[in-house]
């Protein structure tokens, strides 16, 4: 399967009025064909059954580099999978992507398959603390939603928990809405496992927040 291919069946999805109404609404610079993510799935449930990793790998990259929305969406869907022997290579190219994030749905796409890379392998969290420093603000809140995991988690290792909310309390004085956003889904999903801890950082950080994050980070307490 080419990526020429996997974006050929994709196209007799297309709606153009549905792809005007993504252009704005995800505002990032590139082709929209207006495919639904359903059809988007069926695709990609082919792909998966039809590749080994090594060529699930080669298709997301290719269908990345073309620059369409809904092939890079269906580049990251094709490597969200909890085991993979010898990941190494999928991890790879999903971190590759993370510099050039520039729109929120691709870069959650790619963030789910990346959190289950990192709960492989948790060492790969000190490649994210460097992406906390990035210019680029999506590759910053990059490092909140690839690890979700460890709000969600019932047995989440409590000092990669507290390494991430550490990451997140440096965010708090980031005035950028989708900053405060990523801070306030991260205390919110972990305020269910464990909300005297969102309790401690509202103390702490709390007024520096915006008041909808703080609100938000506070919906479940």
């Amino acid at each position: 399967m080419t990526p020429e291919a996997a974006l050929a069946a994709l196209e007799p999805g297309a709606d153009a009025e549905r792809a005007a109404g993504m252009a704005a609404y995800h505002k990032a610079p590139r082709r929209y064909l207006g495919v639904t993510n359903g059809e988007i799935d069926l695709r990609v449930a082919e792909w998966r059954a039809a590749l080994d990793v090594p060529g699930r790998v080669a298709l997301a990259d290719g269908l990345w580099r073309t620059d369409v929305h809904e092939a890079m969406v269906a580049a990251a869907k094709l490597l969200i999978q909890a085991r993979i022997p010898d990941d190494g290579s999928v991890w790879r190219l999903i971190a590759s992507w993370a510099p050039g994030f520039d729109a929120w749905a691709v870069a959650d796409t790619a963030a789910s398959a990346g959190e289950r890379r990192l709960a492989a392998d948790p060492a790969r969290l000190d490649e994210l603390e460097g992406w906390t420093n990035s210019e680029n603000m999506w590759t910053r809140r990059a490092a909140l939603t690839f690890t979700l995991h460890l709000a969600k988690g019932r047995f989440a290792p409590p000092e990669q928990r507290e390494r991430v909310l550490g990451w997140a309390a440096g965010y708090v004085a980031d005035r950028d809405w989708f900053i405060q956003k990523a801070v306030a889904w991260w205390l919110r999903t972990l305020s269910k496992r464990d909300p005297e801890r969102v309790r401690a950082f509202l103390v702490a950080h709390g007024e520096a927040m915006k008041a909808f994050a703080r609100k938000e980070a506070g919906k479940f307490l």
